[in-house]
This record gives structure tokens, sequence and C-alpha cells, in this order.
């Protein structure tokens, strides 16, 4: 069957039942199709729903980007030295003029964020607001990400929202600082199977390793796409910007937006696709010997309360949190390249909080766990659950038909659908064996769930093998993560009411996790949307 054959077909089975799904996802949109091809895709993309973002489909001609940075355990802990509290933002909007009067049709950024706002340090006062100044760098960024969002904010119907957000986090870790805080007793390393790098899972090359980035921006401005002269009247310039920078503070001066020799690198850009109207976010993360663990999001956060699990309040894209299982995500990946061996790459990352009660979490750090399921797509990726290691599986798996599948029958639990699984440290009751996760690098204990590519997984819409959607495979996913994210096993103490599995947090992007040597991985992001799939929120049928 052709493209066009399949598109056809679509078009039909959507009229007859409201869903073209599985013939949608056999077209892998990119490369081998044309513009003309993926514009009719998209006219025809499903699923029906209501989108929860404030830009949904990165489709707003306005710029709304911030960036923040995180040390191991999910706090600023020490500012890098000259550079600010790890919070910036780029919120520009574009201002034309009228193209029937002369000399009136030229284009121009209006910056909502200046460089005195992003350059404010701990302990500086905030140029307007009521944000509370503090000279604890963990409090002071928690105002300043507010303070930045005020000068971003939009309101569409009542619902403000405020920025994409662009995660950093530096996986170093110094044992030594007591900057993380430790939730499992005495110091254990974590589980660290690898047998081809000999570096510690607590990778440090000593005091300073778990310092904040140093971030460059070019501010948005507008991007003629024709000559100066002869512009068609019915197009106008868009909006492109950038941020790039380096965690290696002593060669942060010599760092090009191109150009960054042998020292770790970041960069993102963005720029407008004229076919679809989507933004495309353009990533870029290096690792090096003194930074073998990095993190690179883009992410989808709650516009308030907390988002992924944090214990304080953040700002973001979402207006309306997501649950189980009454919600999809429609993202186009294009992962150029890939990272290495040690690139744990996420087609989606849900971060969501509630306590081991099934109690929705209220910023106790010491009750509340942050919950993680996570899609890696690296085919170079293995499964550390397996039957002589069932430690990092889940007790159970939940076939979709219901039945739950114990780790232990050999015969018919998925174990290549898991990459691990990892109880939360304060688990009172969880089975042997069990593995804990991590118990320094989130404020608060967490529970991971890692999953592979499995047919387990692909009536979801997620991938179904190694190496789909990965490098020279790019796509539209339409990933139905709240019905997967239903059948996956999250720790409770026994006979306690299921938890509401709230996400306030969803993510794309990649996690270098101590890699042996350097490497990078570069990828782009459009078509960014999240869909409330429940009856209550999807229009009737015409």
């Amino acid at each position: 069957m052709s493209n066009m054959q399949k598109i056809a077909s679509c078009a039909l089975l959507l009229l007859r039942t409201g869903s073209c799904l599985l013939i949608l996802l056999q077209i892998p949109l990119g490369g081998a199709y044309t513009t003309a091809d993926k514009g009719i895709v998209s006219s025809l993309r499903v699923p029906r729903g209501r989108s929860v973002l404030g830009d949904p489909g990165m489709k707003s001609e306005k710029v709304r980007v911030a960036v923040e940075g995180w040390n191991f355990c999910n706090r600023v802990g020490i500012e890098s030295p000259a550079a600010p509290s790890p919070r910036w933002a780029d919120c520009t909007d574009i201002n034309c003029g009228n193209s029937h009067t002369p000399g009136t049709d030229r284009c121009v950024a209006k910056h909502q964020v200046t460089d005195l706002d992003n350059n404010l340090k701990t302990g500086e006062s905030f140029p307007s607001g009521t944000f509370e100044v503090s000279n604890d760098a963990d409090l002071y960024v928690v105002e300043k990400e507010k303070y930045l969002a005020s000068l971003c904010e939009e309101n569409s119907s009542g619902e403000p929202w405020h920025f994409w957000m662009i995660m950093l986090k530096n996986g170093n870790y110094d044992e030594s600082s007591s900057l993380c805080r430790n939730f499992a007793g005495k110091p254990v390393k974590f589980f660290n199977p690898r047998n081809e790098s000999e570096l510690s899972a607590f990778p440090c090359f000593g005091p300073g390793c778990m310092n904040q980035p140093v971030v460059f921006q070019n501010w948005s401005n507008p991007l003629e796409t024709v000559d100066e002269g002869s512009q068609a009247s019915d197009s106008r310039p868009t909006l492109s910007g950038s941020i790039y920078g380096t965690y290696d503070v002593d060669q942060a001066e010599s760092i090009g937006s191109n150009d960054f020799g042998n020292a770790s690198y970041f960069s993102v850009t963005w720029t407008k696709n004229e076919t679809s109207g989507s933004w495309i976010f353009a990533h870029k993360l290096t690792v090096s010997p003194k930074y073998p663990w990095l993190m690179l999001y883009l992410r989808a956060d709650a516009t308030s309360g907390v988002s992924g699990g944090y214990p304080w309040e953040t700002r973001g894209m979402m207006r309306k949190v997501p649950s189980s299982p009454n919600f999809k995500v429609v993202v186009t990946l294009n992962v150029i390249e890939g990272g290495g061996r040690a690139s744990q790459f996420y087609l989606i990352d849900i971060g969501g909080c509630w306590k081991n009660s099934g109690e929705a979490c209220d910023g106790n750090m010491d009750t509340d766990v942050t919950r993680y399921v996570e899609m890696i797509i690296n085919p170079q990726t293995p499964s550390w659950c397996r039957p002589d290691n069932l430690a990092l599986c889940p007790p159970y798996h939940t076939a979709i038909n219901g039945t739950r599948i114990p780790r232990t029958d050999t015969n018919n639990f998925p174990y290549t659908a898991y990459h691990l699984y990892c109880s939360p440290p304060n688990a009172l009751n969880a089975e042997k064996p069990f593995s804990v996760c991590d118990p320094f690098s989130n404020p608060q204990p967490q529970e991971l769930m890692q999953l592979l590519p499995h047919p387990e997984w692909a009536v979801h819409g997620y991938p179904e093998k190694k190496g789909d959607g990965w490098v020279g495979d790019p796509r539209t996913w339409i990933l139905d993560v709240g019905a997967l994210s239903n059948r996956l096993y999250f720790y409770q103490e026994p006979d306690t009411p299921p938890a509401l599995r709230v996400w306030p947090s969803v993510d794309v992007g990649t996690e270098v996790y101590v890699s042996s040597q350097p490497a990078t991985a570069e990828w782009t992001i459009s078509d960014f949307d999240i869909l409330i799939t429940s009856s209550e929120d999807i229009p009737a049928l015409a």
C-alpha cells in the first residue's frame, strides 16, 4: 500500500470509526515523503481531544521558551562563578507593520524578557512583582522562575500559560559535598551493571564537579525567509533564536555556537516549519571526560503547582494536568545522532507524584514520591530486567487484556519490554527481590519505570521493535500515554486505595548516562501536543 493509499484508507476509516491510528503509524513521516504528503497527514492527525497546552502543536507565532539548570539532586546547590541563578527565558513577540503602507512593513521583535532579568543572581531584588528574595540558591531559583513566567505569561480562555522548558542536568555527584539528601540510609551506590566503563555510577572529577552550566543566548529575532524586496504578500517573517553553552566553566569563553573543542556542549535552536507552522526545536548535547553524565530535555510542565514531582512551585506550558488513562501525546521526533551506547534517549518521559498511601502529593518530601515512566529508543540499550535479575523487574506485568503476569513466570513475562524497574526507597513492603532507586538524584524518593520498544507497548502507538524511530527513521508519534501508564505497576502500601496517576511533566530528550568516551546526540522535536481524550473533553462528531 502506497503512502497516499494509506492516507485515503485512513480518511475512510476515520469517518467510520473515528480513528485511523494503526494506518497512520505505518507512515514514518520524514525524509522519504514530500511536503505535500506531510501536509495531508497533518490535516488528518488523530486522536481527537482537547489540548492541555498553551501552545497546542507548537503553532504559536510567539516564542515562549525557558531554560532550567539542575545539579545531580535536582537543586541548584552553588551557582557557577560569574553566572546567574540558573533560570533563563526568551519570550518574544513579533510585530509587523502594515504591508499596504510603504515603509511600515518591517517586522520587529518585542522582547518581554531582558538581559537584566536573565542575569539575576541569588539574593538580588526582582525588578517587579512581589517575589521573595532569598540568599539560599535553591529557594531563590524558584522565585526567579515565577518572576520570568510573569513576564512571559499568555492567557488563553482564562487559563494562563508561560513557556516550553529546556531542562539541563549535570549527573556529576560529589559524595563528600552533602548537597544531596539520601533516602536510603547509609550512602550506597545504586545498580550499575555496565562493564564497558570503569567510571563510577557517581562520576566526579573533584570539588566543583556539580556546577551549573554557562548559558549563552541568541535572542529571538525575525528570520527573513526571502530576499529583501521580493517577499510575497501572503508571507511574513518568523522568529528564530537559540541557546548554547557548556559545563566546562574554564572553557566557556572559547565556546562558540558550533565550535566547542573537547568540552561538554549543549545547544537548542528554534525555527518555524514553514509548511506545518510548528516550531522545530533542534537539540545537540555532547558529553566530555569531566562531564560524562548529562541530560537535555524539552519539557511541557504544569503552569502551577509541582511538575515532575518537584516539591516546589513551577511554571510551564500545561494548563491542565493529564491523568491516566485518558490522554495522548503527539510529537514529531527526528534523531540525527544517537549519542552512543550510554545515551538513554527518551521518546517520551512522564513525571508524576503521589504518596505510597495513594494520596496526592502535598510537598512533604518524606512521603511524596516522584514517579517516572521513560520509553528508551536507543537500540543499544539492553534489558537489565531478566529471569536471572528479577530485582530490576516490576513484580508483575499487566497484559493488554488485564491479566497480571508475575515476573517469576519465565514463559510469559515480557522481560525485554523493560530496561529496568526500581522501587522507591521509602517503600515499607516492597516485594523481594527488589532494587532501590537511586536515593540521591531527587529532593524526594523516586520510583522509576524504564521501558524498551516491544509489541506489548506497540498497541498504544509506541515503538514495536528496536530501531523504530531511531537514527534515519523520523516519525510523527501518536502515543496513548494515558492507557500505557495505566497498565504499569507502581508501588503502594498494602490495603491502600489506588492513586490517581497524575503527570504534571511530559518531556522528550536524552540522558547520556556515564559515557566512557566523548559522545554527541542530536535531534529535532516539533508538533508537540498533549490531548485529553476522556469523553467529556471530546467534541461530538458532526
